[in-house]
């Protein structure tokens, strides 16, 4: 099983700014999910920062989400600045 999701942040566009339960840091993109039907209120940046956590993945109203594998697999690391 992949890491689920810990914490998100939506930026614009189209893009999540995921921490994983295993301390990674990723980015997910998911302007190519937006042609199908079921994200279609994804195209409105406003309800995008609605994002929020649940069960260990990124959701939006109780109808809209994305598998946790999903968003892990498909994102990207992103680089912390060392402290």
């Amino acid at each position: 099983m992949n890491p689920r999701v810990q914490d998100v942040k939506y930026t614009h566009p189209y893009k999540l700014i995921i921490t994983f339960n295993n301390g990674e840091l990723k980015e997910f993109d998911f302007i190519n999910y937006l042609k199908y039907p079921v994200y279609e209120k994804l195209k409105n940046p406003e309800f995008c920062n609605t994002v929020k956590v649940f069960m260990g993945t990124a959701v939006w109203d109780e109808d809209i989400d994305f598998a946790p594998d999903t968003l892990y697999l498909e994102s990207k690391p992103l680089l912390v600045p060392a402290k």
